[in-house]
This record gives structure tokens, sequence and C-alpha cells, in this order.
């Protein structure tokens, strides 16, 4: 017991002297204590006034940033480079109103006890009328929860906390652009992809894709624009340990998945990837090098064409159509939309429950699967009229074995479709009634 003791008073006595130390090397300022000043800022600019950014760290290349005349920065040094906008505007924004958290010293003799006469950051950061102010930033307090700082010119040592330098002592992977294509998602109008399973080409027409090649052919829509989404976003993955030699070898000895070309107003931008094993890489023509990338890019690229055609038999969508006309063999059944109310041939207001079953069977008529044969005669027809009537959909439904073939009026593309979605069609067409007449209305007492 007096042995545990005696190693515990030790502990302590030397965690003593170790604050001791410390408070030695990095005197409290008895005038910034009495004056009670609590937060004072270091730098306070207008973050559209800034125009440069010039950082300086120990163990690595000079990093600068320069704002073009359009708004845009790019860096400039160690080399030429697109920069991310985000990241960069998140540098200027802490600087630009950069606070301490109280100042230790107010007239610093000696800089060494601060890490400050040899600082591990020092930021030169210019504005648009050419003032430059630089900051350095030296060791970590005792707590390691801030550190110490300093505005040349200035003779005060400040402590800043330590998130506030992380969120600026960036490196050059963390603000240069990562993106592999740079043509605006928007403005893309047309795509190819040269895959192993088939060769692609999809263009746009407003906000809606067509299946150009191998054949015209309806495009689901959101399948393209993942694909778009897939392209533009596509990163450069820079946190590995792989050097750009090692992974330029990769590249070529790997296996090709997919090439992607997007073509806008601006131009033309292409993307290569490729596998070996587990890992993916891609060549871009907006950007010089060759990055590893993420698998789940190369895996929207490994796509075939029924990926990306349309299986919905109608346009439609969730919009509700204006006129409906079921032909079942002997059995005829009419819909048309007024105002809130659907209404049949006979003009009588339809029980809207049973209306907008019929609604949602045909709007949910899908294809399990593409075929290239077994449409026959067909002894189901739909008409659907939508889109305040600018868009008329006729489509024809045969049995084929087990299930049904559907077509599209003037289109050659074949829907197999399975049986329990036209059965459930045929039954809700059926069960069409109209409403119940409203109850008669009470008579005022005498």
């Amino acid at each position: 017991m007096k042995l545990r003791g005696l190693i515990i008073a030790m502990v302590v006595l030397a965690a003593l002297m170790g604050a001791l130390y410390w408070s030695n090397r990095h005197p409290k300022s008895e005038s910034s204590e009495a004056s009670g000043n609590v937060s004072p800022k270091i730098l306070t600019l207008k973050e559209d006034d800034v125009s440069k950014i010039d950082l300086k760290k120990k163990g690595a290349n000079e990093l600068v940033l320069t704002k073009s005349s359009s708004g845009k920065w790019q860096i400039t040094a160690p080399k030429p480079l697109g920069a991310d906008q985000s990241a960069v505007s998140g540098v200027v924004g802490s600087l630009s109103s950069l606070s301490s958290e109280r100042v230790v010293e107010e007239k610093a003799s000696d800089l060494k006890p601060y890490g400050l006469a040899d600082p591990a950051l020092e930021i030169d950061v210019t504005a648009k009328d050419n003032q430059s102010h630089r900051v350095l930033f030296g060791d970590n307090t005792p707590t390691g929860n801030a550190v110490y700082a300093r505005l040349e010119g200035d003779p005060q040592v400040f402590t800043i906390p330590s998130y506030e330098k992380t969120s600026i002592d960036k490196s050059l992977n963390d603000l240069r652009d990562k993106r592999l294509l740079t043509a605006d998602a928007e403005k893309i109008a047309r795509i190819e992809l040269i895959a192993k399973k088939q060769d692609l080409e999809f263009g746009r027409n407003k906000d809606e894709w067509q299946i150009l090649k191998p054949k015209p052919l309806r495009a689901d829509s959101t399948q393209v624009e993942n694909l778009v989404r897939a392209l533009t976003e596509a990163k450069m993955d820079l946190g590995g340990l792989d050097d750009a030699k090692k992974i330029a070898l990769a590249f070529a000895s790997a296996t090709p998945v997919a090439t992607a070309r997007m073509t806008a107003e601006s131009g033309t931008q292409q993307l290569e990837v490729r596998k070996t094993k587990d890992d993916y890489y891609a060549r871009s023509s907006a950007v010089e090098g060759v990055y590893k990338v993420t698998s789940s890019l190369g895996q929207s690229l490994d796509k075939g064409l029924d990926d990306f055609r349309n299986k919905k038999l109608f346009d439609f969508g969730f919009s509700d159509p204006n006129k409906i006309e079921v032909h079942d063999g002997s059995k005829s059944y009419f819909l048309t939309k007024g105002g809130e109310d659907w209404w049949n041939g006979s003009s009588q207001r339809m029980d809207m429950s049973s209306a907008l079953s019929l609604v949602d069977k045909i709007r949910d008529l899908s294809a399990s699967k593409f075929v290239d044969s077994g449409f026959t005669t067909p002894s189901i027809e739909l008409a659907v009229t939508s889109n305040e009537g600018n868009r008329a959909e006729k489509v024809l439904i045969a049995k084929s074995g087990d299930n049904y073939v559907a077509k599209r009026e003037n289109e050659p593309a074949l829907y197999e479709l399975d049986a329990k979605s036209v059965t459930a069609l045929e039954k809700s067409a059926e069960e069409l009634k109209t409403a119940a007449p409203p109850a008669n209305p009470a008579k005022p007492s005498k």
C-alpha cells in the first residue's frame, strides 16, 4: 500500500512540474487578463474582397489560390489546377473573420515559446486593394484544444481554437477540384456510352431523354439522369497512397468497363473507366492524369440497353389523364375527367374510388421484360389522352402463352406483361360504377 501511494504521489508531482514548465514557457499576460478582452478579432475582411491566398506549411509545397476576374478560384501553385469552389469559400470565410479565444501576451518580445519564431503555418491573405495580411500559426497550447497565432506587424500573441486552424489548414488535395468531368449536367444534350454490353447513345429534348442508338426507343429518363449524375459527380479518389505512375500502370493493364462521352454547348468531354480486380480507374479528357474512382461509378456505366429503356406502357405519369377508353373484347369502358370528378360515356358521374382504381391499373402497366416476338391479334385496346389533350397514347395487348405482349401504337417495341397485371386491369374496369346519388336534403321543420 505504501509503494502504491508513493507511485501516485510521483505521478501527481510530475504533472504539476509539467504544468509549471508550460506556464513558464507560455506566460499569461496580466494586462490581457485584467482587460477582460474576450475573443478579439485577428482579421476582419469582406469575403468578396479577398483575391489571393498563399499557404506556406512546413514539409509541403507552397499552395497559392487566386481569384479570376469572373470570381472563380484557381490553384496557381504548385501547379495550375481547378479549385473546389465550395472548399476554397470555406477557407476564405474562416480567414476573413478570424477570431481568437484570448490575448496571451500584449507585446511579445520572444516568439519562440509559442512556436511563432519559426511558425508551422503561414497564410498570406491579399485583398482587392493589394493589401496583404500575414497570419502565423505556432504550437498547440498545453491543453491541445487551441493554437498560438499572431498577425504579422501586431505584437500581440493570441490563442485560437484548434478547429479554426483546421478549417484553414488545407492541402492541395483538399482544395483542388476533384471532378473528372466539368460539364454542367443541366446543359448536356447528348451522351454516348461505349460499354462491354452494347454501344448506346441518348439525346435530350427539354427534360425528356430518348434512346438514339442502337435504334430509336423510349428511354427511362430517370435512369438516364442517374447516368448523367454519376458522370458529372464522378470524382478522383485521392485518399490512397498509390503514386501517379503506379496508378497509370494499373490503368494501362486493366480491363475496359466503358467509355462515356457527354456533349453540351461547351463541347464534348470523355471519361474512360477500367477495372482490375476490385479497383476502378478513370482517365478524363477534362483533367490531366489517371485516378482511382469508386466502384459505384464503374457499376453505373456497366449497363446495357434494357437498363435504360422505359418499361412503362403510358407516359402520363402521376398526373391524371383527361380521357380513358378501354375495349376488352365486346366490353367497352369510358372515363372523362371533368373538374374533380370522373364521368362515363353517358355523362354519369362515376364513383371516385372505382375510377381512380382503373387509372392506377393503367398507370402501373409496365413490362416485365422486352421481347422481339409474341404479339398476335390484340384482345385489349387502351387509349389515353393526357396533358390537357396534347398527348394521345394507344396500347394494344395480345395474349401470348401464360402472359401478354403489348405494343404502343406506331412503335416497333414489344413489352411482355405479367398476366396478373392484365387480370387486375380487366377486373378494375368491370368494377367501375356510377356515384351514389346525393342524399335527400332534410325537410325544414314546420
